[in-house]
């Protein structure tokens, strides 16, 4: 049996202070040059200005979970059992306009998410005590009904297609197992096939994204690192993160050559992990995707 390969190590640098009680979700934002995110108990949509290192907070409620642009401009968001979008994402008096309810009862919140080439957005849920099975990931369309297209989920994290809108990545975190989804024409899951599962020892998979060239890149809860696989399942690259807590990786930046990594404060005493919640950066040399809008 041939020997893995030995993985490239790097260091992410963080380039926050602390800003957020659980950070998740980060997406660039081309059409303003900036990265958005979330911190998702404390209801906060953040921007991050890489140009002048300025963060800041708008607050939309008690849970904001998910960040995406709009087709023709503004954020969509999913909030606690809702989704709304952002016609002016910076504009305090422009109220967010809800586009739809998720069928979930009190105890569940919405959580991770991304959209797929046809601009609908694949949304999942969890519940606050993460209640094995309480949650789904729902396909939220710009017009028509909510469906659900997985049920029984722990905690749905980390939707990104790969490079050819073929299949999408997607975890539910306890599991340890990242897997593909490929959907059928009426929007249901075709298939679900394994892609890596993850040493405990190492981590949680948590949120994710693909880079231009098929790569994984997997946020790794407790596991302070990103781990980045091939399209084969290779682990080839870790990017260690000061921080125990990592919640989800995105690549940024006018070329998208940049990786920002969320962290989380999540559960930890004052003092503990002090870096966790700041958000932190790292350059790997491989360029990510443009993000796919919702197309409400």
């Amino acid at each position: 049996m041939p020997t893995p390969p030995v993985p490239t190590v790097l260091d992410a640098e963080q380039v926050t202070d602390v800003c957020t009680h659980h950070g998740e979700g980060p997406v660039w934002d081309a059409s303003a040059g900036v990265l958005r995110f979330v911190d998702v108990v404390a209801g906060g949509l953040m921007t991050f200005d890489p140009a002048t290192g300025a963060v800041r907070r708008r607050t939309l409620g008690p849970v904001v979970a998910c960040v995406r642009p709009l087709r023709d401009g503004g954020l969509v968001v999913a909030l606690e059992r809702s989704v709304a979008v952002l016609d002016d994402p910076d504009d305090e008096a422009v109220a967010p306009r809800t586009v739809a309810t998720l069928p979930d009862g009190a105890g569940v919140r919405c959580n991770d998410g991304g959209c797929d080439p046809a601009g609908d957005l694949l949304l999942g849920t969890m519940a606050y005590d993460e209640s094995p099975g309480a949650g789904s990931l729902y396909r939220v369309p710009a017009e028509g009904p909510v469906q659900a297209v997985i049920t029984g989920v722990t905690i749905s994290n980390g939707f990104c297609f790969d490079p050819t809108g073929t299949f999408a990545y997607w975890t539910d975190t306890p599991t340890g197992r990242v897997e593909r989804l490929t959907f059928a024409a009426d929007g249901s899951v075709a298939a679900r096939e394994p892609f890596v599962t993850v040493d405990p020892a190492a981590g949680h998979p948590d949120g994710l994204t693909v880079d231009a060239e098929g790569g994984v890149w997997v946020a790794l809860w407790a596991g302070s690192a990103v781990h980045r696989y091939a399209p084969d399942g290779t682990l080839d690259v870790v990017v260690r993160v000061p921080a125990r807590q990592v919640s989800c990786p995105a690549f940024g930046g006018p070329g998208l050559d940049d990786l920002y990594v969320t962290t989380s404060r999540q559960g930890l005493a004052a003092g503990e992990d002090p870096q966790a919640g700041a958000l932190f950066r790292v350059t790997p040399g491989v360029r990510g995707l443009p993000v796919l809008p919702f197309a409400g």
